[in-house]
């Protein structure tokens, strides 16, 4: 949050949801702050340029990271699940990009066993290098929108990077298999239909709840700082899923209606398209962490987990500080010398 309006003063905050223990407990007036906080930050922590940054490590990292799902899913499953569960996607995802991704996924699934298992390795030295710095710019630029330094080595943080990364393809690889083993097996004892509509039902939901998962994660352990308490990460994952799922049904529609790409970019029109889809899936991403913080930033409780802290010694420059009716402050860069992760 560039000039958020941190301040490390000990005076009283009793503005609106001063002594919210949730962000629930924060009324409308609080609210209408933590929303204007949000919009400054936008601009000052320059959303637009980072989220295009993540789109250009996205768009190296996807391909890979396609590559190495099937070859993890298909040592114990049928590699050809992937392919028709990735034809449900087209409600989501811009018909350019669920081509290519579908193009992608045909060849490798078409692809010999050996090669796979050969694939494989490949794939994820690739997946290591592109995804995972990938991954590692986002959790700067999560911790840019908690105002926090990045102190940990370069080792710790790549090893946080290819976590996540790993937590992700695992994710993915045990939704495709849920989703096309249930129904496998609810047909054999006889609901086959009846497992197809349950699957057609819940596989958006349960879609939503892990993407809001995931990013829950994300918002509480890639910052620098001591760790959130987990009521003040999923409101924001909650607005960033929703945003996303949104922003991507308004992207796709606008594409098929009004888009030119192609004719403006010829054969590259899919991948232009790619970038932009990527584009705002990190730009959405980064409104909820940038909506977490401000949410920590209007209380006076300890947001963080353990035992209650006074403010100073929280180890979190949002918790730790409180909002100023001063007009700018500037952007506080250093953390308290009590700190705990």
């Amino acid at each position: 949050m560039q000039e958020s309006e941190l301040s490390a003063s000990k005076n009283d905050w009793n503005g609106p949801g001063h002594d919210a223990v949730q962000p629930s407990d924060i009324p409308a007036t609080g609210w209408s702050q933590i929303l204007r906080r949000v919009w400054k930050a936008i601009g000052d922590d320059q959303l637009s340029l980072i989220s295009a940054a993540l789109a250009f490590y996205g768009m190296l990292g996807i391909f890979p990271a396609l590559t190495a799902l099937v070859a993890i899913y298909g040592l114990v499953f049928d590699p050809h699940d992937i392919w028709v569960q990735s034809e449900k996607l087209s409600a989501v995802v811009p018909a350019d990009v669920h081509s290519l991704v579908v193009e992608q996924l045909s060849s490798l699934v078409n692809t010999a066993g050996a090669e796979l298992g050969f694939g494989l390795l490949l794939s994820l030295g690739l997946l290591l290098w592109s995804t995972s710095t990938g991954v590692q710019c986002l959790i700067r630029a999560v911790n840019l929108a908690y105002s926090e330094h990045e102190t940990r080595s370069f080792v710790r943080l790549r090893l946080l990077a290819v976590a996540f990364t790993s937590g992700t393809l695992l994710f993915f690889a045990l939704a495709i298999a849920l989703i096309a083993i249930v129904p496998q097996l609810l047909s054999l004892i006889g609901y086959g239909d009846t497992g197809l509509q349950v699957v057609s039902v819940v596989r958006w939901p349960l879609l939503g709840a892990g993407i809001i998962t995931a990013l829950s994660i994300l918002y509480r352990y890639g910052p620098d700082r001591a760790k959130a308490r987990w009521r003040w990460v999923t409101w924001g994952a909650a607005v960033a899923t929703s945003i996303w799922l949104a922003g991507s049904a308004l992207f796709s529609w606008y594409v098929e209606r009004f888009g030119s790409y192609n004719e403006t970019y010829g054969t590259l029109g899919a991948v232009v398209v790619l970038l932009l889809w990527l584009y705002l899936s990190a730009f959405a991403v980064l409104i909820g962490a940038e909506l977490d913080a401000a949410m920590e930033h209007q209380t006076v409780r300890d947001s963080t987990s353990g035992p209650d802290r006074p403010r100073g010694e929280r180890g979190a420059i949002v918790a730790d500080s409180v909002p100023t009716s001063e007009a700018a402050v500037g952007r506080r860069r250093s953390r308290p010398d009590s700190t705990r992760r």
